[in-house]
This record gives C-alpha cells, sequence and structure tokens, in this order.
C-alpha cells in the first residue's frame, strides 16, 4: 500500500467541536436529517452537519498545492473527486492548474448547485459505491476526502476498487480513531458515519480491497 500523508489533517485541527453538546440534541434526529446530504447538511444548523459551508479564499490551496507538488501533476493533469461536495477543492485544482481536467461527483444536489460557478459543468451527481464511468488508469489523481466512512463495509469495497482502478494515483482520507477517547468523540460527532474502524482495521481493509494508493486519517482528539 501506499503512504500515510498528513495533507489535511491541519485544516481539520483548525476546527473546535463540542462532542458531548453534539450527542445529547436530540442526535438521531440530527443524523436522519444531515443524511439526506441537502441543504440542512451543508448551510442549516450546526446540529445537522457543517453549520454554513462557504468558500474561503486560498483554504483549500493548502490541500491542492502539496498534492500538486506531491504526485508531480502536468498542467494538464486529469483529476476526479469522489464525493466533492461542493467541490471546492477541485475549483482550487482549477486555479493552480488552468489547463488541467477536472471531474467530480456526490450524491448531494445542493452540494453540487452550489459549488463554484466556474467549475460546475464539470460535476455531476453519482454514487461512489457504484461503477465508475471511466477507463482503467484514466485519472492521473483520484482523490476521496471524508467520503468513504459514510459507506457500510460492502459498499466500501466497490468504491475502493474503483479508485484503484481508475487512478493512476490514489489518496483517501476517512475519519478514524486511535483510543478510547477519539473512539468516543468520533461517536459523539458523527451524523453521516457508517463505518467506524480505527486505523489498524482501515489499513486491514485497504490491504484486503487492493488498495495501492495513498491514505490519511482525521481525528476528533
Amino acid at each position: 500500500m501506499g503512504r500515510l500523508l498528513n495533507v489535511v489533517t491541519p485544516l481539520h485541527q483548525m476546527t473546535k467541536r463540542a462532542y458531548i453538546d453534539r450527542m445529547v440534541d436530540e442526535k438521531v434526529h440530527c443524523m436522519l436529517k444531515a443524511k439526506e446530504y441537502e441543504f440542512d447538511y451543508w448551510d442549516g444548523d450546526r446540529r445537522y452537519g457543517y453549520g454554513g459551508y462557504r468558500y474561503i479564499d486560498n483554504r483549500w490551496q493548502r490541500v491542492a498545492k502539496p498534492l500538486i507538488e506531491l504526485y508531480g501533476l502536468k498542467p494538464d493533469a486529469k483529476i476526479l473527486d469522489v464525493g466533492c461536495g461542493k467541490a471546492f477543492l477541485l475549483y482550487e485544482f482549477k486555479q493552480l492548474l488552468p489547463d488541467a481536467q477536472i471531474v467530480g461527483f456526490d450524491i448531494s444536489k445542493h452540494g453540487l448547485a452550489d459549488a463554484k460557478e466556474e467549475i460546475r459543468g464539470n460535476l455531476f451527481r453519482y454514487r461512489a459505491q457504484d461503477r465508475f464511468p471511466w477507463g482503467d488508469d484514466h485519472f492521473d489523481l483520484v482523490i476521496s476526502l471524508g467520503c468513504l466512512h459514510n459507506l457500510r463495509i460492502f459498499e466500501l469495497e466497490s468504491a475502493v476498487k474503483e479508485i484503484e482502478r481508475v487512478g493512476k494515483n490514489k489518496y483517501i482520507m476517512v475519519e478514524s480513531y486511535r483510543n478510547e477517547l477519539e473512539q468516543f468523540n468520533l461517536q459523539c460527532w458523527a451524523l453521516t458515519a457508517e463505518s467506524f474502524f480505527d486505523t489498524a482495521e482501515w489499513i486491514w481493509l485497504y490491504d484486503h480491497f487492493g488498495y495501492t494508493g495513498d491514505y490519511e486519517f482525521i481525528y476528533f482528539e
């Protein structure tokens, strides 16, 4: 398998989270609303998800730039984002590599509709667990950030194998935990996650699914 990266973690650690408050705030109701993945999840009350997921200048360049350097992406690179949400990261790739061929998909109508207008035509609605509509090694880089832990394990297998198949380079980031405190905090905070695994379990699954790409975990400390 590939390398353990530390690309998204610094952004993740910038946000403060009240774990117990979320757990005791009608958690089941909030989970059901969040799993619709529409307005409330992205831009509604914080109890349902992000509490307002807006574009911030250059925020995602902190992720795009290291990935361009790490994978040696050329100006005309083909990049796919699996579970792209509002595709702010793809937008930053396009700013840095204007000739890049970017593609993203997500299940959220609201997320895709609220993407930057300049790249909206490169996005479409699709499920990560379905067979991807491209041939083998079609993309120079396939990324999936904060998406795959929202799949059940049999769906997860399909998605990971498809990422492996269509990408020359691959990078997956999911939520995980290393100890009981992080496990508890994750269970308090997560609204949409279906796959709760510690880091050793994720690595075992990646290996079992034949994944050879890079990976990262974010923790709730």
